[in-house]
This record gives C-alpha cells, structure tokens and sequence, in this order.
C-alpha cells in the first residue's frame, strides 16, 4: 500500500514563494509518476505539475509554467513543489499524488490511485 504524506504549504502574500513535500512510501515497483493537483473551493482538482520518477520526464501545466519547479529525492523517495511569485489564483488545496506502472506524467486525477491529505495554499494580495 503506498502512502503519501504531505508537508509545508500555509499563508503567503502574493509574489511571495513556498514549497510543499510529498514523503511516499510502500512502492513496489520503480516505474510512476508522481504529481501534483490543487483544488480551490467550488472547482475541480487540476493538475499542476508531474514526474515520470523512471525517466525524470516532466511536465507542468501553463497556468504555472515558469513559477513552480518540481523535483524529487530519490533517496529519501521524497517529491518536491516549490512554488515562486505566487499569485491569489495559486490559492487552493495542494494534493500530491502517485500512479504506479506508467509511462509518461498522466495528467488527469482519475489516473492516479494514490493521494496524500493535501495541504492548504494560500496567497493573499
């Protein structure tokens, strides 16, 4: 059973920067992807940004492309988001979450099986 457990996030002003970590545990396999998706009251969960840990490929939606990193730790199995100029829109619900034997960065919730609590962003202006 993997299990994600999520760190950082809490209250910034705008163009301020934060960074969240995801710590997995429980994979039996090397080949997934890890992601990140947030949700703000009232909308669906979308995906922020993503890791293929086998091949390292990434990808990250537009809406944050330039401003948020992702990375990862492969020793300490640990995934990282760090957030920089963040804006009101950023606020919302962070989730981290994992999909094993994939190839590529899915980008849709439905293909992932694991997600952490999630941890709250917020930006104010």
């Amino acid at each position: 059973q993997v299990q994600l457990v999520e760190s950082g996030g809490g209250l910034v002003q705008a163009g301020g920067s934060l960074s969240l970590s995801c710590a997995a545990s429980g994979r039996t396999s090397s080949n997934y992807a890890m992601a990140w998706f947030r949700q703000a009251p009232g909308k669906e969960r979308d995906f922020v940004t993503g890791i293929n840990w086998s091949s390292g490929s990434t990808y990250v939606a537009n809406s944050v492309k330039g401003r948020f990193t992702i990375s990862r730790d492969n020793a300490k199995d640990t995934l990282y988001l760090q957030m920089n100029s963040l804006k009101a829109e950023d606020t919302a619900v962070y989730y981290c979450a994992a999909r094993i034997g994939v190839v590529g960065v899915p980008t849709t919730p439905a293909a992932y099986g694991y997600w952490g609590q999630g941890t709250q962003v917020t930006v104010s202006s």
